[in-house]
């Protein structure tokens, strides 16, 4: 699928010309970040956002500029406490809404943590697992009947999934030594599966699943990582690169990481983005063979949809729930 958009292309750039007054829009992880630039930019087109955060004081100072924009555009904002590390209060947050009964015409799960130390959520599954897809699966599911027909559900996943495939067998490391970026990559490999397996089930009813993924932006996803560590990752990349007579790497600014979100939920064409791995506002290739942590492409086990239906079943067994 090509597009008049790429890697260095904004929110503003995407959204150029188009009035989305009349749709509604659920973002989580609104309160930094790639998640108050999304809602900001829905917003000033138009949209009615429901911003969903953990801390609701943190949220309410980040999204100034939301609330700023949605008075001069004729959009809403408005919050929802939402603690994806918390089975109670996912499952509060999402029956608040339920029994509002008000329809989303797109979902972007955002919200997410890289690279944690070793942890648990309230409801003991390892910290990124739990949180980036338990969390959202629950969430999501319970809320799915809400996204009307023609609707999506945008996956904000990454291109570490390429650290590691899923595992079902150890999904919280009781068997095996933890790595913090092996535990990012299971993750974020479930985002992606549970987009297609999402797409699966309810394109029938004309919704549409996606993942993606936004690109490397300095936010504060990467608190875990560390300055040092971050700038000899940086390093050994930009090795890579010279090596292979490309320029070095570039950070992505916030506008731009946040470009593929509303790209893929509200411009693309939903029958090419369903069931598919976006980046720099297209939809991606498989490339297996790649080793360059920065190229493009996705592996081919998150898309694998035996794997997907597979995390599906074990992602109910987990949450005590059947969708």
């Amino acid at each position: 699928m090509t597009t008049p958009f790429g890697a260095t292309s904004t929110t503003d750039d995407v959204l150029a010309g188009i009035d989305l007054s009349g749709k509604r829009i659920l973002v989580t992880g609104v309160s930094a970040g790639l998640g108050v630039e999304t809602a900001r930019s829905l917003v000033a087109r138009g949209a009615s956002v429901v911003g969903a955060a953990r801390d609701l004081n943190k949220a309410g100072a980040a999204t100034a500029p939301v609330n700023a924009a949605a008075v001069e555009s004729g959009g809403a904002f408005n919050l929802v406490e939402l603690d994806l590390a918390s089975f109670a209060s996912i499952r509060a947050a999402a029956d608040r809404l339920v029994v509002e009964g008000r329809p989303f015409d797109v979902v972007i799960a955002n919200a997410g943590v890289m690279a944690a130390p070793f942890g648990h959520t309230v409801d003991g599954f390892e910290t990124q697992f739990g949180t980036n897809h338990l969390g959202h699966f629950l969430f999501v599911n319970r809320i799915a009947g809400l996204i009307a027909p023609g609707g999506r559900l945008v996956n904000v996943a990454s291109s570490g999934h390429r650290f590691a495939d899923v595992d079902l067998d150890d999904p919280n490391f009781e068997n095996s030594p933890y790595d913090p970026w092996v535990a990012y990559g299971r993750s974020k490999t479930s985002n992606i599966l549970f987009a297609v397996e999402f797409d699966r089930r309810h394109r029938a009813r004309g919704v549409r699943a996606t993942a993606l993924h936004p690109g490397g932006i300095s936010t504060e996803l990467s608190r875990h990582v560390g300055v040092d560590t971050l700038k000899a990752m940086i390093e050994r990349i930009n090795v890579e690169l010279a090596a292979a007579g490309k320029p070095p790497y570039r950070w992505k600014s916030i506008p731009q990481g946040a470009a593929t979100s509303v790209w893929a939920g509200l411009v693309a064409d939903a029958n090419e983005v369903g069931g598919r791995y976006c980046e720099n506002c297209h939809v991606s290739e498989i490339t297996d063979g790649v080793i360059n942590p920065v190229a493009e492409g996705v592996r081919s086990y998150a898309l694998d949809p035996d794997r997907a239906r597979a995390l599906w079943a074990k992602s109910e067994e987990l949450v005590g729930e059947r969708f």
